[in-house]
């Protein structure tokens, strides 16, 4: 049976140990509704919680919301719902979405234990069309890395799960779910990534998405190894990495652009998006006295009397 092999695959995935808490992001959609009845098999009812946010931007807002609180009672979960005010000034929709989302399960997970992770129902599918977004919207590395099935707290079990088994799995199980008729337009530029940029490659090649993804995986396992290297060349001794500048200029370009993202990250305790294109211009910074160079993010690289580290500006 369909339904078992997901449920197979995600126990094996180890993501969603039995009894761990979990607080699982629920829209609605088959994707997150295959995702908290996997949860509930897998870790047990009363370790589950899930989160709905209603942004009321939908005409089915509404009806999204019961449909939620429906499943949550058939499956014996709690469920905690957010209805946010979309603020006046306007912005990016979706980037305000995401943040409000997150952080009230951030906060519902914090709230049931350090360990408590958050899951969100994310697919192979989704997997391909960020991949394929990134790298026309983003030139590094990165951008072909993917979604990690791990995150800090959160957790993507379905990652390996692609869009059709989902809905395979929730029809053997009977669990009805919610289509987002805005997924299926031309506004944003996930829906045209999914439903023209992915068409067009799998009629150049039937095995397209499955390529991608196994690409994603060879690199991100080189990406382990290129960590380590990058490790080797910090000095963490003072309770940050640093490095000598003599060092760093003495560097292949490649690493010395992967040494200063590290520096970075680990100053702002995120990815600074672009702060290795500056690796040129930190490795020239003086080695005498004291000097400064924005590296993007609200971090900046720090040298002191040629050593160089990274903070919050």
């Amino acid at each position: 049976m369909a339904a078992d092999r997901v449920l197979e695959q995600v126990r094996a995935g180890g993501l969603l140990p039995v009894g761990a808490p979990v607080v699982v992001l629920l829209s609605g959609g088959r994707d997150s509704v295959c995702l908290l009845d996997v949860a509930v098999r897998l870790v047990g009812p009363e370790a589950v919680e899930a989160v709905h946010v209603n942004y009321g931007l939908r005409d089915e807002a509404g009806e999204d919301e019961r449909h939620c609180a429906a499943l949550c009672e058939r499956l014996g979960v709690a469920l905690t719902i957010e209805r946010p005010r979309r603020p006046e000034a306007g912005g990016n929709v979706q980037a305000w979405a995401r943040d409000v989302r997150y952080g009230v399960a951030t906060r519902r997970a914090l709230a049931r234990g350090a360990t408590a992770a958050v899951a969100a129902g994310h697919t192979a599918d989704d997997q391909v069309e960020t991949i394929l977004y990134r790298l026309a919207s983003s030139p590094s590395r990165r951008a072909l890395l993917g979604m990690r099935p791990r995150d800090g707290r959160l957790v993507r079990p379905l990652l390996g799960v692609t869009r059709e088994q989902t809905t395979t799995y929730c029809e053997q199980r009977t669990l009805a779910w919610r289509d987002d008729a805005s997924n299926g337009g031309p506004r944003y530029a996930r829906n045209r990534v999914r439903h023209g940029l992915v068409p067009a490659l799998e009629q150049i090649h039937p095995a397209a998405a499955a390529n991608v993804l196994r690409t994603a995986a060879l690199l991100r396992d080189e990406g382990e190894v290129l960590d380590a290297l990058v490790g080797e060349q910090l000095d963490e001794r003072a309770g940050r990495p640093e490095i000598t500048l003599e060092r760093l200029a003495a560097l292949p370009p490649a690493l010395r652009r992967l040494v200063v993202q590290r520096l970075a990250d680990s100053a702002a305790g995120k990815l600074v998006p672009g702060a290795a294109r500056h690796a040129d211009e930190v490795a020239a910074l003086r080695r005498t006295g004291r000097a400064l160079l924005d590296l993007g993010g609200g971090v900046r690289a720090v040298a002191e009397r040629g050593v160089l580290h990274a903070e919050r500006a």
